[in-house]
C-alpha cells in the first residue's frame, strides 16, 4: 500500500495494520478497524444498489452516533459525496440545502422522521429515505438497507480530486453555500491537524462537538490518520462527557470555550481523576481569560487553540503557548490566535490583494493542500472566496513579526455565539418580515455565557409598539434557534455611514458590550 491519498486508503489502511485495535466507541458499543471497514463496505455496496453513481450525493440529518460516522464512511470508501445537514436549522433552511446539494438517498435519524414527512412534498430528487431506528411507511429502516449490501464492498473507489463532503456554512447573502472538501485535502488535513495534535494509536479521542461540521468530522479523521480510537457522544451533556473522560481514561477531546467553561463549572470536577488528558483542543471562538486560568488551574497546560474555517484550516496556538501569567509578550500571544504549521500559508492584504507589512491590519488570507475545491452551484462566490488557491477568509487580522495572526474584526459581519456562526444579514432578512419592524440592524455583544449574543437593533413602524418577545418569536420559524435574536434595543434612528449603509462599527462602539 502507498501513502494514502484518499479517505477510502485511509479506511483499508486502518483495518490493514490495526484490525483489531478499537476504532469508534458509541454508548457501549466498541468497533474495530476492520469491523468498521466491513459495515461501511456493505453500506455502501448498498447503496450502489440503490443506483447511485460516482459523486451522487448521500444526504445526513442526524445527531451524533455511529451511523453517522458509517454514513460518512460509505460515501468515502466509495466516492459518493456525504451531504450532510444541520439538526438545528429551520425547516426552510433545511429544505433550501437539500435540494441544493441533491441528494439522492436521505439519511435520518428517527427523531426527525416528523420533520422529513413535513417537508417530503418540498424536496425535490430524493429517490429513497433511509431511516436509523424504527421507519416510518416512506422510509427504509438503516439496517435493513445495510443487510442488502454485499460484505465485499462495491465496484467504486474514490479519487483524490474527487468531492468527499459537502457541508454547508451560512453565507453573508442570508443563503447557506455548499462548501466541496476533496479526498486529497481532507486527508491532508487529518495530517496536518494530526500533527498539531501529536496524535498516536494509543490516544483515545472524545467527540461531542456535531458531526454536520467540518470541525469535528476533521478532529476525527486526524485522530484515525494514526488509527486511534473516537468515542462519540450524541452531544454536549457536562455529567456524561465527565463520566466518559475518567471512565475511558480518555486524552484528547474538543469543545467550544462556552462548553469548557461549563464543564469548568461543575461542582465535582475537581474530584475526578482527569489526569489521563493531555489535550483539550477549542475553536469556534476565543477563550476568555478567566476561563483559561481556571481550566489550567484544574486541567494543567493541556489547551489548543485552532483557527480555520469550513473552507480551509488555519492557524494553531499550540498548548505551551497559553501562558498568561508569563510576560508581557507571553500575555500578547496568548490574544493570538496561533501561527501557521508548516504546510500552511497565511497573509494579511489590502482591498486590492496587496500584502501588508507586520502590524497592519487587512484580511486574513489562508492556503494549504487542504483547501476547498469551491463552492457547489456557486461559481461567482467561489470566484470571490478561492483565488490562487488561496481562501479569503472574510475575517480581518494582522500578523506581528513571528507570524502571530490576531483577528481584529470580521468583515462579513459574522457573529460567534456557542461556537456557531451566525451572520446578521441572514437574521436581519428574518427580522425585517415582522409587519412592526422599520428597520433593523443585527451585531453581536459581549455575553459571558456565549461569547457573543445576537442584538436586533430595531426602529419600530411608524405608531407600532412591537415587543421583544414578538420579535424573537417571530424569528423562530424562520431560522435555526441559535441564530435568533438573544436581545432586542428598540430605538428611533439607526446610525449610517454618509454612503447610506449602516455604521456596523459605530453600533458596535454604542451597544456591542451591553
Amino acid at each position: 500500500m502507498g501513502v494514502p491519498e484518499t479517505l477510502a486508503d485511509m479506511l483499508d489502511n486502518n483495518a490493514w495494520k490495526y484490525p483489531d485495535e478499537t476504532a469508534f466507541v458509541w454508548a457501549d458499543t466498541r468497533v474495530t478497524h476492520a469491523a468498521f471497514h466491513g459495515r461501511v463496505s456493505k453500506l455502501a455496496s448498498a447503496i450502489r444498489r440503490l443506483g447511485l453513481k460516482r459523486q451522487d450525493r448521500v444526504g445526513i440529518l442526524s445527531q451524533n452516533r455511529l451511523e453517522f460516522q458509517e454514513v460518512y464512511g460509505a460515501c468515502e470508501i466509495s466516492g459518493f459525496i456525504c451531504a450532510t445537514v444541520n439538526w438545528r436549522l429551520a425547516p426552510p433552511e433545511m429544505v433550501y440545502i437539500v435540494n441544493d446539494s441533491a441528494p439522492r438517498v436521505l439519511v435520518f435519524e428517527e427523531a426527525y422522521a416528523a420533520t422529513v414527512e413535513a417537508l417530503r412534498p418540498h424536496l425535490k430528487g430524493i429517490e429513497h429515505f433511509v431511516c436509523i431506528g424504527e421507519p416510518p411507511s416512506f422510509a427504509v429502516g438503516y439496517e435493513d438497507l445495510l443487510a442488502s449490501g454485499d460484505p465485499a464492498g462495491c465496484d467504486l473507489r474514490p479519487k483524490p480530486d474527487d468531492v468527499a463532503f459537502l457541508i454547508y456554512t451560512s453565507g453573508t447573502t442570508g443563503r447557506p453555500k455548499g462548501v466541496m472538501l476533496s479526498h486529497k485535502g481532507v486527508v491532508a488535513a487529518a495530517e496536518i491537524l494530526g500533527s498539531d495534535m501529536r496524535n498516536a494509536p494509543s490516544d483515545r479521542l472524545l467527540i461531542m462537538m456535531p458531526l454536520f461540521h467540518i470541525g469535528a468530522k476533521i478532529i476525527q479523521l486526524a485522530q484515525h490518520w494514526r488509527a486511534g480510537t473516537v468515542h462519540v457522544q450524541k452531544g454536549f451533556d457536562p455529567p456524561a462527557i465527565l463520566d466518559c473522560l475518567e471512565r475511558e481514561k480518555i486524552t484528547v477531546t474538543h469543545m467550544a470555550p462556552t462548553m469548557i467553561q461549563t464543564l469548568l463549572g461543575a461542582e465535582d470536577i475537581a474530584k475526578r481523576d482527569l489526569a489521563s488528558l493531555r489535550m483539550i483542543v477549542y475553536a469556534a471562538a476565543p477563550m476568555p481569560l478567566p476561563v483559561l486560568k481556571r481550566g489550567l488551574e484544574i486541567l494543567g497546560p493541556i489547551f489548543q487553540q485552532q483557527f480555520g474555517q469550513t473552507e480551509g484550516i488555519g492557524t494553531t496556538l499550540l498548548a505551551h503557548q497559553h501562558r498568561p501569567y508569563g510576560s508581557e509578550r507571553d500575555r500578547e500571544i496568548l490574544t493570538s490566535v496561533g501561527q501557521a504549521s508548516p504546510r500552511i500559508g497565511v497573509r494579511v492584504v489590502d482591498d486590492h490583494g496587496v500584502d501588508l507589512p507586520v502590524g497592519e491590519v487587512g484580511e486574513v488570507l489562508l492556503t494549504s493542500p487542504a483547501v476547498m475545491k469551491g463552492y457547489w452551484n456557486n461559481t461567482a462566490a467561489t470566484l470571490e472566496t478561492l483565488r490562487d488557491g488561496w481562501v479569503h477568509t472574510g475575517d480581518v487580522g494582522r500578523l506581528d513579526a513571528e507570524g502571530y495572526l490576531y483577528l481584529v474584526d470580521r468583515k462579513k459581519d459574522m457573529i460567534i455565539t456557542g461556537g456557531e456562526n451566525v451572520y446578521s444579514r441572514e437574521v436581519e432578512e428574518a427580522v425585517v418580515t415582522h409587519a412592526d419592524v422599520s428597520e433593523v440592524a443585527v451585531i453581536g455583544v459581549a455575553d459571558e455565557t456565549w461569547g457573543e449574543a445576537v442584538l436586533a437593533i430595531v426602529v419600530p413602524r411608524a405608531g407600532a409598539v412591537p415587543t421583544a418577545q414578538e420579535i424573537i418569536d417571530h424569528c423562530r420559524p424562520l431560522i435555526a434557534g441559535y441564530k435568533k435574536p438573544k436581545r432586542v434595543l428598540f430605538v428611533d434612528e439607526i446610525q449610517k455611514l454618509p454612503s447610506g449603509k449602516i455604521d456596523k462599527v459605530r453600533l458596535r462602539t454604542l451597544y456591542g458590550q451591553s
